[in-house]
């Protein structure tokens, strides 16, 4: 008979097992991955690239809340920028497939820097209104719809298979740092009446990613292919697990998108400036750098994945929830390191599910999961925060990432029992 303390042991090991907690070989270190000459051109790029794509980020919702001091007018800005990928998704993933993921990147770094450029000439000449600041985000959103796939493609074909989720560790530390660097660096040295000089940075931003992407030789070629548009909703619907992995990619986007649009209300409420929105910013990217650095001791697998995404909502719900700024700070660190741990593993195993000749149409759909989903989350929050409050916003936006785990919980209980025999002999009536 085993003791209290044994079985208390036997049951955690369960439960860890289940969640994807148990510890398995370590995997090497993510920063290791920055060996490979080529991949290290390609993330010094991407990070002078994203940093500058923060800075602008940040001046475009400092900007929007300035101009019209409403949470709903930084939702549609960021809105604007987003909607792109949800409705040229699929057509992003065939150009990525049929010119190749390193030559569509290189044509959306000068397409990103054109815009960038022009919208620094626009707010040095103090002609930049709410309505054009929605023009650029919208252009800028439209080159970010057809480099995304094409990003995550690239990536791939980089390194070596064995690399490729620390490669797409490292792909989303670069933007991270870009958040966690751009947002403080536009709040101290740019506001508020030095915005030009943001939209200026990430042209030249690109300009940079856009030399070293020539520099850069990937690993293997890229294969011809001409997938189709619907090629990835199909792959979707066939897959059940691509399928949960796509809606858990949105979960982290729906979650985290309270930090960007109702970082100004919440700091305003706790008795800070707005200004405190750009901190929560750097906090979320901070985060996802620190959480980088450890040593991974754990294979990516789909519970563990859907544990990161529920640890993600419950730092969202004390982020929103807490009655202090300092408090808030904290939790949007701590979202930063769950949501590098969950974007990190969906993508990783999508790529893997989906294999080098569907990798593609995949990552066009799941274009459409991560920055599709921005739209949604950015009006929702700009609206039901007027109409229920900030915190009751920001709580019901972090609920979607409770679901997947809640989920996999659910049909392990019913999957056991329907295993379990009913015990003694059955009784007969009548």
């Amino acid at each position: 008979m085993l003791r209290p303390d044994t079985y208390v042991r036997v049951a955690g090991g369960k439960t860890s097992r289940f969640l994807g907690l148990t510890p398995s070989t370590a995997q090497p270190n993510s920063w290791l991955t920055l060996r490979n000459p080529s991949f290290r051109l390609y993330f010094c790029g991407s990070v002078t690239s994203d940093l500058g794509t923060w800075l602008q980020n940040t001046a475009q919702v400092l900007l929007a809340y300035r101009l019209a001091n409403s949470a709903f007018d930084v939702g549609l800005v960021t809105c604007a920028q987003f909607t792109s990928p949800l409705v040229l998704g699929p057509w992003a993933g065939v150009m990525a497939d049929r010119f190749g993921g390193r030559r569509t990147l290189l044509g959306t770094q000068v397409v990103s820097a054109l815009v960038a450029f022009a919208l620094a000439a626009m707010e040095f000449a103090h002609a930049l209104s709410e309505w054009s600041l929605v023009a650029g985000a919208l252009a800028s959103g439209l080159a970010f719809t057809f480099a995304l796939p094409a990003r995550n493609v690239t990536v791939r074909r980089l390194v070596r298979a064995e690399q490729t989720r620390p490669a797409y560790v490292m792909d989303a530390v670069s933007y991270n740092l870009g958040r966690a660097v751009g947002p403080p660096l536009t709040v101290l040295l740019l506001a508020p009446d030095h915005f030009g000089w943001a939209f200026a940075a990430n042209g030249v931003s690109f300009t940079v990613f856009t030399i070293a992407l020539l520099l850069a030789r990937p690993g293997e070629a890229e294969p011809e292919v001409r997938s189709r548009v619907r090629d990835g909703f199909v792959i979707a619907r066939r897959e059940r697990t691509i399928l949960l992995l796509l809606l858990m990619v949105a979960a982290v986007t729906v979650a985290d998108d309270p930090i960007t649009v109702l970082g100004s209300t919440l700091a305003h409420h706790l008795g800070g400036s707005p200004s405190w929105a750009g901190w929560f910013i750097a906090a979320l990217g901070a985060g996802s750098v620190v959480g980088s650095l450890r040593r991974s001791q754990h294979l990516p697998t789909l519970p563990l994945a859907a544990t990161a995404l529920a640890g993600l909502g419950a730092c969202m719900v004390i982020f929103i929830a807490a009655p202090s700024i300092w408090i808030s700070l904290a939790a949007a660190l701590g979202a930063g390191v769950t949501c590098l741990l969950a974007n990190s593993m969906t993508r990783t195993l999508l790529s893997q599910t989906a294999g080098k000749t569907l990798v593609a149409p995949v990552m066009a759909v799941w274009a459409i999961a991560w920055a599709g989903s921005k739209p949604f989350a950015s009006l929702a929050d700009g609206t039901l925060a007027g109409l229920v409050g900030f915190r009751a916003t920001g709580i019901l936006l972090a609920l979607p990432a409770f679901m997947p785990l809640a989920y996999l919980v659910l049909r392990r209980i019913l999957r056991r029992a329907a295993t379990v025999e009913p015990a003694g002999e059955p009784v007969i009536t009548g």
